[in-house]
């Protein structure tokens, strides 16, 4: 009994790791060495490792940012912003990163009370 309940526990965890293949980033590197981050999915998002992940958020909220002149970082915020895009995508793997990160900065705004003008 021990013996089994040890295998289904083992085949939990390993199943429970996550959808996703982790791959490296340069896996989405066109011929030209570019990544076109219009068309990157939640699902490549999600599937690359942790660390590659955490650059492309990053580089991702810049550039909504950098689009909607806002020049300040808020890090704390801006942490929060990264996890809550990784969660987000990782859930919604057919959604392109830009739309994740619309939805998730305006649900920020939303909870701070942040208008747009």
């Amino acid at each position: 009994m021990m013996k089994k309940f040890a295998i289904v526990a083992a085949a939990a965890a390993l199943t429970s790791t996550g959808a996703f293949a982790q791959v490296e980033l340069k896996t989405f590197v066109d011929k030209n060495g570019g990544i076109d981050v219009q068309t990157l999915t939640c699902a490549h998002l999600a599937g690359t490792y942790q660390e590659d992940a955490d650059f492309l958020a990053v580089w991702y909220s810049g550039w909504y940012n950098g689009l909607a002149k806002h020049h300040i970082i808020y890090v704390d915020r801006a942490k929060d912003a990264e996890h809550r895009l990784i969660v987000y995508c990782k859930e919604h793997g057919d959604k392109k990163v830009i739309q994740a990160i619309d939805v998730v900065f305006t649900q920020m705004r939303k909870e701070m009370g942040i208008k747009l003008k």
